[in-house]
């Protein structure tokens, strides 16, 4: 489990990020998509990260499952957290499919899409 500080958990702060902003506007959140899930990042104006997690019913019907993939979500993230740039609200948004990949399969997807987004010190 990620620390409290590090959770975006209020409905809010995930509407802020979720709100569709022009490209170039100040704060306006950018998305990467891959495969398995899509990344969005919103600068905050705190020195920490925050992230959030969506697995909906779409990917899976059955709450055990979907808790499964959050788990596995938030234990691919944990090695990365000290190398991501501060200042940035992160929410990863599960694919249908996701639930069919490994665990290095998802970590190396995360890592991967990190580098694209250019949070990685």
């Amino acid at each position: 489990m990620l620390p409290k500080i590090n959770r975006i958990k209020k409905r809010k702060d995930f509407e802020i990020i979720f709100k569709r902003r022009p490209i170039g506007y100040p704060g306006a959140p950018q998305s990467f998509k891959n495969n398995i899930f899509i990344l969005k990042v919103a600068k905050n104006n705190l020195e920490l990260n925050r992230f959030g997690f969506v697995v909906s019913l779409k990917v899976s019907k059955k709450a055990t499952i979907r808790n499964k993939i959050r788990r596995r979500l938030v234990e691919a993230i944990k090695p990365e957290i000290n190398k991501i740039k501060t200042g940035s609200d992160l929410v990863l948004i599960a694919l249908p499919g996701i639930e069919k990949k490994k665990f290095s399969e998802i970590k190396e997807v995360i890592k991967s899409a990190l580098e694209k987004a250019k949070l990685i010190i």
